[in-house]
């Protein structure tokens, strides 16, 4: 054997052996079910319905799905997520896959649970818009719901049952049989030669396993990389809007003059979160471009440059790189080849939509 190939062999043995960087990476796994509300494939198929349906949504123009597209990894590729109508969001929509598996929840962690996070799109007024006492109603108007919800509950359909059947549906959004998990698994022929190198890189010079390591690839912790603002919405008022009115809720006194996002700091009032935000979870990052709280970066060759310099000016969290062309070229293809599980098949439920003159309009600016 090549002293060449050798010294290779020992890079990939001493990576495997977990001594080179902060945390190990794992292979996937299900997601942890909570003792008051279990996976079980009929609760799984209700929340699935649900996610489908525009009765959630305050004109009939939204599902969950619209934000959350299953053919784009349940993202939407759009640098900010898509609104209530006459409304601005102001923040890209993260991949719902593996969401199950995620400590916190939303960029800035104020959720705790897929239970709890599951109303807030629906009630959030630049998001689904729907009063979520009123949905109740809607929902117990549907007769194939009323049959459903006594069938997997025994009751009624309410708000905290809806959030639960929402909550089991996307539990079970799990990235499959990547050739991460090949690898890690014993299986050397899963990552190209390529890809092995840039694993080594981001295990060790590149410093990604200090914060995304697990089976997610996230430490679920907040840092401040003074990530920059999106030059794109600089002065669009209806996200200017939205920020405040978010800062405002969340009891932000200056929230009238705020022209940046805060991000943790709306949730601890801590001054060290001030622009924290949690750290992503890489699984199919490949799919989820553009990249950032704000989708201000398009592409993973400007995430890559982003942190070989250290990340934001001003930053404390990161340190510059000084990666090589080459060790760049071969962590993106880790990125991109190792971490992209079997596209998830979704077969659309039936659902018997109620008619909606708008919808066909919406549709047209999806």
């Amino acid at each position: 054997m090549r002293r060449s190939s050798l010294l290779f062999l020992c890079g990939v043995l001493v990576f495997l052996s977990g001594q080179t960087f902060a945390g190990n990476l794992e292979p996937i796994k299900p997601s942890p079910e909570p003792i008051d509300n279990p996976q079980t494939y009929e609760k799984t198929e209700l929340g699935k319905k649900l996610f489908f349906d525009r009765r959630l949504s305050g004109d009939g123009t939204m599902s969950c799905a619209t934000c959350h597209i299953p053919d784009q990894a349940f993202a939407d590729g759009q640098d900010i997520g898509m609104s209530y109508p006459t409304t601005k969001n102001w923040r890209n929509t993260s991949t719902l896959i593996n969401i199950g598996l995620q400590k916190f929840l939303f960029y800035e962690g104020r959720g705790k649970s897929l239970e709890e996070q599951a109303l807030f799109p629906i009630m959030s007024a630049f998001e689904m818009n729907r009063n979520l006492d009123f949905v109740e109603e809607v929902i117990r108007g549907v007769p194939e719901y009323v049959a459903d919800f006594k069938k997997v509950f025994g009751a009624e359909p309410d708000k905290k049952k809806i959030a639960m059947a929402l909550a089991s549906f996307q539990r079970s959004l799990i990235s499959k049989n990547s050739p991460l998990d090949r690898y890690l698994k014993g299986d050397k022929k899963a990552l190209s030669k390529d890809a092995v190198k840039g694993l080594i890189t981001f295990t060790g010079k590149g410093k990604c396993a200090d914060c995304h390591y697990g089976a997610t690839l996230s430490d679920d912790k907040f840092y401040a990389l003074n990530v920059p603002e999106n030059p794109d919405f600089k002065d669009d008022a209806g996200i200017a809007a939205t920020r405040r009115f978010v800062a405002k809720i969340s009891g932000f006194e200056d929230y009238r003059t705020l022209n940046e996002d805060p991000g943790r700091y709306l949730v601890t009032k801590d001054k060290k979160d001030w622009r924290a935000f949690r750290t992503p979870a890489l699984r199919e990052v490949s799919k989820t471009a553009p990249y950032m709280h704000n989708g201000v970066f398009k592409t993973l060759d400007e995430v890559i440059d982003f942190f070989d310099r250290g990340g934001g000016a001003g930053n404390d969290a990161l340190k510059p790189l000084n990666l090589s062309a080459e060790e760049k070229k071969c962590l993106k293809t880790f990125l991109i080849e190792a971490l992209a599980g079997e596209d998830l098949v979704i077969k659309h439920p039936q659902i018997r939509q109620i008619p909606c003159p708008f919808y066909d309009y919406r549709k047209s600016m999806e």
